[in-house]
């Protein structure tokens, strides 16, 4: 098969240039030096700068990425800090020249972004399940940013990215990649659901720009206490879609295999409570909610294969979509559809 289902900026390797020239980038471009370490990326390169002013996250994005989306990504910062100031997201940080961006010689866009304090949700010990003050603090902090983000409007932001679950109908060239046939098969029936029961329900539902990834690598919290969401980060996968896409996305991550129903349904309280919901958008969430995990299965699987060097960072989010695709499809549909209906489940 060709690697055309997943477009040039998913299918591109990160940039890579040497810490010294990233310093002195850093240094001429923002006034910036200090000591830089190396983050993990999907598709940028970044590095943590330390300074004496402060720690910052510099970014040089992929090559792949036209401008006017990484500008995209900078102006939605300002609107949804500007909309909700005490929100825990990273700030744009001017360069000298008074700008959000710096193009390199290369043509790479180069940013710096604030620090956001905490760990990233998934490398802290789990929250306890019986509790799901995770998930709650998640599904709150999630819905204010997608109140943060109403009304943001950009040209870039109706571009195309597979992981956008409105396109989760092109998975289906990738899912010979999910090489377990029970895993394999489950994506298949959620795709079918999707074609004839979501896909035409979406055009009639609210839109906006969505932050599009909230994954525990891009929620923080506190090491102190666990169960404490502290931040976001990551915006680089926002798009404009159904509104109810971004609960969906977030809930994949929090959903209790062991009890579905329930986690999903405290889950969607939780954000309701910011972000109210309407009556069509909770009769979509579990089957959303399913195809976030097969989009996650389907474009990992793919990526693996296809950058084996970088699969242990692509694949950290195949356990959990695994097991919560196995849950939800063992769960009869009725009671998930009373969970996230607002009802109690049976």
């Amino acid at each position: 098969m060709t690697f055309a289902p997943l477009g040039p900026l998913l299918d591109s390797p990160p940039p890579e240039f040497p810490a010294d020239q990233v310093a002195q980038w850093a240094a001429v471009h923002w006034g910036l030096t200090g000591t830089l370490a190396t983050l993990t990326s999907e598709r940028d390169l970044n590095h943590r700068l330390d300074t004496a002013d402060g720690r910052f996250v510099l970014k040089i994005a992929n090559l792949a990425e036209p401008p006017a989306m990484t500008r995209f990504q900078n102006r939605a910062l300002r609107h949804a800090a500007a909309r909700d100031p005490a929100l825990p997201i990273p700030r744009v940080v001017p360069s000298l020249a008074g700008t959000d961006d710096v193009a390199l010689p290369t043509g790479h866009l180069m940013r710096i972004l604030t620090w956001v304090n905490g760990a990233p949700l998934a490398i802290l010990p789990p929250s306890l399940p019986h509790h799901h003050a995770r998930a709650i603090g998640v599904a709150r902090l999630g819905a204010r940013l997608a109140c943060a983000l109403r009304g943001f409007a950009d040209p870039a932001a109706d571009h195309v990215l597979q992981w956008d679950i409105k396109h989760a109908a092109a998975l289906r060239p990738l899912l010979p990649h999910i090489t377990d046939a029970t895993l394999r098969a489950l994506a298949t029936d959620t795709l079918d659901r999707f074609d004839s029961s979501v896909a035409p329900a979406l055009p009639r539902l609210r839109w906006q720009v969505i932050h599009g990834d909230l994954n525990p690598h891009n929620l923080l919290g506190d090491p102190d206490h666990p169960n404490r969401v502290t931040g976001i980060l990551d915006f680089g996968d926002m798009v404009h879609t159904p509104l109810i896409c971004d609960l969906a996305i977030a809930a994949a991550y929090c959903i209790d295999p062991a009890d579905p129903a329930a986690s999903l349904a405290a889950f969607t309280a939780a954000w309701a409570e910011e972000c109210p919901l309407t009556a069509p958008e909770r009769a979509l969430i579990p089957d959303l909610v399913a195809a976030r995990m097969v989009t996650t299965l389907a474009i990992t699987s793919f990526r693996a294969a296809r950058y084996p060097e970088n699969a242990p960072y692509i694949l950290r989010n195949f356990p959990s979509a695994a097991a919560g695709l196995t849950a939800l499809a063992a769960t009869d549909p009725a009671t998930l559809a009373k969970a996230t209906a607002g009802l109690d489940a049976p």
